[in-house]
């Protein structure tokens, strides 16, 4: 082998490592292909995009127990800061003497072939680029589903009229809002009580025991209801404390914490919606509350035939989510890339 030879076989290895290195430190979304199961051939986008409730952490968790026990191909998207790091610490409002970033999740351009897309936002503003992209697809008559602050996802509102009207995400395509914390925020935790006229519903199969340590949301006004298009699953009791087996806050009633409608769009098409207002990292520990979430998965695609009360929604590898909250320092929750959530 020449001198020269040598040089130029030793810039390619150069090259290329410094390819795999860029590649390592700036891959943008995770994907996890699916394997035998019901949903083979389906697509599940997750867009995890929250501050507070560890979404970085359960939306991966979610995409492994989808893909490896239930078969479906599955993305998640993740909101970034300029350095394309997963960044939960970005600020939602204006800062005093600081300048205000807008938020930016790369690979939206997924949900243009999406199955289905399970939105964890919270409070962003995005680009109109962006903002368009998910509109296209809340508009496309696909089912969605929302997790938690997903009611409360987007501070600039989306560019998404019907009839001349602005459509409001929480609102009008989920069925509500967050307004209050019913209850004592980060010192309730809340049980689960599946509505007994609903229990033979399919996002119920199967489904049990559901606790998790984020207290219950109000999304309407005290002395209404849930809207009319709305279906009430499962109620949400305040309990004292944030332990499962704490007993009931007597003087707090429950709220509903899971429901499902129908989101009518421009063209007259129905998608079929789920939100629970449940879900921050700690409470996706509990398999009920991850097999309703599966089970409106297969009901948002039209797959009522294929939910399996006994199917598996064990958790794939470890999970020792992060506590939720905005101490961000004390929490451990710093920038990181993308690769470091696979």
């Amino acid at each position: 082998m020449t001198p020269r030879l040598r040089s130029f076989l030793t810039f390619l290895a150069l090259v290329s490592a410094c390819a795999v290195a860029r590649g390592a430190t700036y891959e943008q979304w995770l994907t996890y292909p699916g394997g035998d199961g019901p949903g083979k051939g389906k697509r599940i986008v997750l867009i995890a995009a929250d501050q507070e409730y560890r979404s970085e952490e359960s939306m991966p968790m979610m995409a492994k127990v989808l893909s490896t026990h239930h078969g479906f191909d599955c993305t998640v998207l993740f909101a970034v800061n300029d350095k394309g790091e997963v960044d939960p610490t970005m600020p939602v409002y204006p800062e005093k003497g600081k300048v205000f970033k807008e938020h930016h999740i790369p690979g939206l351009e997924h949900l243009a072939t999406a199955d289905l897309v399970i939105f964890f936002p919270r409070l962003l503003t995005l680009p109109m680029a962006e903002r368009e992209l998910i509109v296209k697809y809340v508009d496309s008559g696909r089912p969605i589903i929302s997790i938690r602050t997903g009611n409360h996802g987007f501070h600039a509102a989306l560019p998404y009229k019907i009839n001349g009207k602005q459509v409001r995400w929480g609102e009008d395509v989920l069925g509500g809002s967050f307004m209050s914390h019913h209850g004592n925020w980060q010192a309730d935790s809340t049980r689960g009580i599946i509505v007994a006229e609903q229990k033979d519903h399919p996002i119920l199969s199967g489904v049990s025991d559901i606790w998790g340590k984020s207290d219950v949301y109000r999304t309407y006004k005290e002395g209404t209801s849930l809207p009319t298009n709305c279906t009430a699953l499962v109620w949400g009791q305040p309990l004292l404390g944030r332990n499962h087996d704490d007993p009931p806050n007597p003087k707090l009633e429950p709220l509903p914490v899971a429901w499902f409608k129908h989101w009518q769009t421009s063209d007259g098409k129905k998608a079929r919606v789920f939100h629970t207002t449940m879900g921050s990292a700690h409470d996706l520990q509990s398999a009920g509350l991850r097999r309703m979430i599966i089970n409106a998965a297969y009901w948002g695609m039209g797959m009522e035939s294929a939910i399996s009360p006994t199917r598996s929604v064990d958790i794939v590898g470890t999970y020792q989510p992060r506590e939720s909250g905005f101490n961000y320092q004390k929490l451990g929750v710093v920038p990181k890339p993308v690769s470091a959530y696979k």
